[in-house]
């Protein structure tokens, strides 16, 4: 990584230093390469560390770098376009749905969930986390609740493991005719046990998409995702569906 003189340019020293940075990350690093600590990267560029530290925060907020515990920073990986939404309405677990069931428990969903789906403040629902990843690195951790009158059958399932048994909720909450759904996305902060499943630290930004699946007059089911901020371009379609998309140039559904 080369030097350069940044005392000249009338635009802030750390927004000049991202692009540098940016240029060499691309013509010098390959994806998962840790960087030179911030000692040697400001001596190198004739700048502070505070200066270098700000240019790091913005390249990683626009997720071409990745803070890892434990390593350092490293270069993170191509952005690849993950969908949310589609034009044609699913219920979670359908074909071609890119998440993965982890999952499944009963328990009493958060006051807001309770009130959408219109059951008891104590009343058990199965609550299936599932998660996605893309490029092998996690973008998006989900929390989806299924009332048991959404599933009456099953009960008479065997299901020897959580995951097994997540499917088994998905596969019969297919059986309901799904109406409709609407979604609602706000920027939020990760708590404590999404900023370890998306591996960030708590507090980092995400984005929240609750979304509602009606069947039968009702809310059968809640999803709740969190997606990586970093990682993650919000764009609306025409048909009104959102998706989220890592970058301009790939996008994968």
């Amino acid at each position: 990584m080369g030097t350069t003189q940044l005392e000249s340019v009338p635009e802030p020293k750390y927004w000049h230093l991202k692009t540098v940075l940016s240029e060499a990350l691309d013509s010098e690093f390959s994806v998962g390469e840790i960087l030179p600590n911030e000692r040697d990267l400001a001596a190198r560029f004739g700048v502070a560390r505070a200066t270098l530290r700000q240019a790091l925060e913005q390249l990683e907020l626009e997720g071409r770098l990745q803070r890892r515990r434990g390593v350092g920073t490293t270069v993170a990986p191509p952005r690849v376009g993950v969908a949310v939404g589609t034009e044609q309405h699913a219920w979670p677990g359908a074909a071609e749905d890119a998440w993965q069931s982890v999952d499944c428990v009963l328990a009493a969903p958060p006051a807001a969930v309770a009130d959408v789906l219109e059951t008891a403040s104590e009343e058990l629902v199965h609550t299936v986390r599932r998660s996605r990843v893309s490029h092998g690195q996690p973008v998006a951790a989900e929390l989806l609740y299924i009332p048991e009158s959404s599933v009456p059958d099953l009960s008479a399932i065997d299901t020897p493991s959580a995951t097994a048994r997540a499917r088994a909720v998905l596969r019969e909450l297919q059986r309901l005719e799904l109406e409709g759904q609407d979604r609602a996305v706000e920027l939020g902060s990760a708590r404590a046990d999404d900023a370890k499943e998306l591996d960030r630290l708590p507090g980092a930004p995400v984005l929240v998409v609750t979304t509602r699946f009606f069947a039968e007059g009702r809310t059968a089911a809640v999803s709740v995702a969190t997606y990586r901020a970093d990682t993650c371009r919000l764009t609306f379609a025409d048909s009104g569906g959102v998706e989220i998309h890592h970058g301009p140039e790939r996008q994968a559904s």
